[in-house]
């Protein structure tokens, strides 16, 4: 069914200036595996994607910076998670994607999980990121909240551990980067990845309302043994974009345990992290991802207050290679 634009909701004073520090919090989202998370409610086809959102983390997110009612776009839709989450939530939704076979299953996991209602909630537009305008050109400034996890500059696929023992690819050419297209945002490494994702955060920007937020999921990987500072690299994008930056969330992929983290690392994390020590390189496994916060200007001025705070106030203090999938 397709979305309706509504009035957007009234945007707060703001409480801060761009020369203050922007705030911080961690949130445990793993406390269960995100397989555990997806297991009998989401379709088990969403094992082929290889970069889907943790569910808890999308939930939270919607929760803490948006309202019943409000439009919340994913502009890399995936299987859907954001999609899912935020329907069930109250909230109506759309998502784009690019790739047919992530559209196709984004509507079947919509369809399974959603109960009547709710599904009436969230569409699935195709198209690519880069083009928002045209694609959302009916919701053009009435979206209030955009959530993406956009690709990590690096390799991404689904690991095949059987077959790599045998001697086969590590990952099956099939999921490496989300497509076999090199048209497709999960290819763009360096300047490339830089201009392309400029061009999704302008248009982000474009179809946000006065004062709408954009909340980014990122994660700093290796690449060549090198640590990339991705969450850096997106504030730089989003603030060229237009936005300011309000809040950084450490969304926690491990669980705590008796005040300990219990990680859940990939095999290939392992295995990576175990041949970077033996070559006498520190390397630790990563444990969270970057949850960014920004938001397109309003007047009088540019802040986000009445979720962003809130959920400052509800987390208070730390709640104490580069195959993603």
């Amino acid at each position: 069914m397709p979305i309706s634009p509504s009035s957007p909701s009234p945007v707060p004073p703001p409480t801060s200036t761009e020369d203050e520090a922007v705030p911080l919090t961690v949130w445990p989202v793993a406390q269960v595996s995100a397989q555990h998370q997806r297991a009998g409610r989401y379709l088990p086809s969403c094992a082929a994607h290889p970069g889907k959102m943790i569910p808890a983390l999308a939930r939270r997110i919607i929760e803490a910076y948006s309202a019943p009612g409000d439009l919340v776009l994913d502009p890399m839709a995936g299987v859907g998670t954001t999609l899912i989450e935020a329907a069930a939530l109250g909230r109506r939704c759309v998502g784009v994607e690019l790739e047919d076979r992530w559209v196709t299953l984004a509507r079947a996991n919509l369809d399974h999980v959603l109960p009547s209602p709710a599904r009436s909630l969230a569409e699935v537009r195709q198209g690519d990121a880069r083009s928002l305008p045209g694609l959302l050109g009916d919701l053009a400034g009435r979206v209030d909240l955009i959530i993406t996890s956009p690709p990590y500059a690096c390799d991404a696929g689904v690991i095949d551990k059987g077959a790599w023992l045998a001697g086969a690819r590590l990952c099956d050419r099939e999921s490496l980067n989300y497509s076999t297209s090199r048209n497709n945002l999960g290819h763009a490494r360096g300047e490339a990845y830089l201009a392309e994702m400029a061009q999704v955060y302008a248009g982000c920007c474009t179809v946000l309302r006065p004062g709408g937020l954009m909340v980014t999921v990122t994660k700093n990987m290796r690449r060549s043994g090198r640590l990339v500072d991705l969450a850096g690299i997106t504030v730089s994008l989003a603030h060229d974009a237009g936005f300011a930056y309000l809040q950084h969330v450490i969304a926690l992929l491990g669980a705590v345990r008796d005040s300990e983290l219990v990680a859940h690392p990939s095999f290939w994390q392992l295995r990576q992290t175990r041949l970077a020590r033996a070559n006498g390189h520190p390397v630790h496994l990563t444990v969270h991802e970057d949850v960014l916060v920004f938001q397109t200007p309003a007047c009088p001025s540019t802040s986000a207050q009445p979720h962003d705070q809130r959920a400052v106030a509800e987390a208070g203090p730390a709640e104490g290679g580069a195959i993603r999938g």
